[in-house]
């Protein structure tokens, strides 16, 4: 998939207000419809237009995507949407979504074509305030153990001057314990501003995993890998490790090689069905350093009959 650069496309700076992205829209418009353009990608152009218009347009997505523009991205360069992309943004309504997405590229579908807030309720009295929907970033001990977080949301909007800006309010959260990646926590009255006198609007809040550097989450289970050295994988022994939720000792199997899978039952997210803990064997070589070291490999290699390619037939 290419990145897109929707300001290209409509030959707008960055900091173009709303009025200089509408004005070019109509420009493009004008020259690119297929009705009375006489190019001859007329019609592709005008796809390539009324997307980037979809995006630059609505204060919401344009605040998205320039972030993602903050990281260096080129149009045409290969794209893949970092983790937690999106995650910060305060949006109205349930997110990006709607029926745009099958009508414009795969860069599109994949940014802005998944709406947030699974299962959030629409307000159903015109006047309530509208819901507001926002991914959040925990860190994986949360889950184990619970936590309050302060976090800082940031709401786009246009200023005075048709500038996209950002207001940003802070809450502090509760995180219930066994919290898993797609959950939403609802925020009774955070959301949108009622009228008339009528409730405000709801916050539903994404939950989503920060990278690990020693976890990987899979629905609600949960792997790490576990270095051992060869004589522990060969004879087998019980080692203490940290988890997330404290120290465990597990039994290696004798005879344990590189890939081999530990189960933990239960030891994943804690959530009223937990998950599973897996904890991957990596045996790992001590390294040559010294002449005795040497020696001793070499005897290894004099005395062990072991071929590890034999299954390859030579």
């Amino acid at each position: 998939m290419e990145f897109k650069d929707y300001y290209q496309t409509l030959g707008v700076s960055r900091e173009a207000t709303a009025e200089e992205i509408k004005k070019a829209f109509r420009r493009l418009a004008r020259k690119y419809h297929p009705d009375v353009s006489k190019e001859t990608d007329a019609e592709h152009k005008m796809k390539e237009v009324n997307e980037a218009y979809a995006v630059l347009s609505d204060p919401e997505k344009r605040a998205a995507y320039d972030q993602l523009g903050q990281r260096g991205f080129q149009a045409g360069s290969d794209f893949q949407p970092p983790p937690g992309w999106d995650a910060g943004f305060e949006f109205s309504g349930q997110g990006f979504g709607g029926a745009q997405a099958a009508d414009f590229s795969d860069f599109f579908a994949e940014l802005f074509g998944k709406q947030m807030g699974e299962g959030a309720r629409q307000a159903h009295h015109r006047m309530r305030g509208q819901d507001h929907h926002a991914k959040i970033m925990l860190d994986l001990e949360d889950t184990y153990h619970g936590a309050t977080r302060s976090l800082t949301l940031r709401m786009p909007k246009l200023d005075n001057q048709g500038h996209t800006v950002l207001a940003e309010h802070t809450l502090n959260v509760r995180i219930p314990k066994g919290v898993h990646a797609g959950q939403v926590i609802r925020l009774a009255g955070q959301g949108g501003p009622g009228h008339a006198g009528e409730a405000a609007g709801d916050l539903f809040l994404e939950v989503h995993f920060k990278p690990h550097s020693r976890y990987r989450i899979e629905n609600k289970d949960v792997y790490a890998t576990l270095p051992v050295a060869p004589w522990e994988a060969a004879l087998g022994t019980t080692v203490k490790i940290p988890v997330p939720d404290g120290l465990v000792e597990v039994r290696v199997p004798e005879n344990s090689q590189s890939g081999r899978k530990l189960r933990l039952k239960g030891r994943g997210i804690p959530a009223a069905n937990p998950g599973d803990l897996y904890l991957v064997l990596e045996v790992v070589l001590p390294p040559v350093t010294t002449p005795k070291e040497r020696e001793f490999y070499q005897t290894m290699a004099q005395e062990l009959a072991f071929n590890p390619r034999q299954h390859l037939g030579v």
